[in-house]
């Protein structure tokens, strides 16, 4: 990923395209999935593992931890028991269930939401760039669902 070249995005999206759209990845024997909406050319979801949004002007651009760490994004939602991978359900104060899948010792997590019929869908995944965020990550993993 770096230096970040002119065909990076493309050589990730082919990754995406093999680990997210020729197979289905499976979290807990339910299917991952993920809104097929298009932006650029390459699906939303995309642009959410690769890139990050600046706050100010909302526009997003490469985010280098996020993108070289893609290739662990399948692993750890098929491999989720694996003693490495942090996994849990978390009720948000909107009432939303998401499932955090983190590997606190290289601080990087993957974010679903859960449905009833147990299905998750994948919104986002980064790499965990402040102690706070570390914080907030501990916090819902210790008041995880049924824990």
């Amino acid at each position: 990923m770096n230096p970040w070249q002119h065909d990076t995005y493309e050589a990730l999206y082919r990754l995406f395209e093999h680990d997210f759209k020729h197979s289905q990845s499976v979290y807990e024997g339910r299917a991952v999935w993920f809104f097929p909406e298009m932006e650029y050319g390459k699906e939303k979801i995309f642009w959410h593992l690769t890139s990050r949004e600046d706050k100010v002007t909302g526009d997003r651009f490469p985010d280098l931890r996020r993108s070289e760490r893609l290739p662990w994004v399948r692993p750890m939602l098929d491999l989720p028991e694996k003693p490495e991978v942090l996994a849990w359900d978390h009720q948000e104060g909107d009432g939303t269930i998401k499932t955090y899948v983190w590997l606190e010792d290289d601080d990087f997590v993957v974010i679903m939401k859960k449905y009833p019929d147990g299905r998750r869908r994948l919104i986002t995944s980064f790499w965990v760039e402040y102690r706070n965020t570390r914080r907030k990550l501990r916090k819902k993993y210790e008041r995880r669902i049924g824990a």
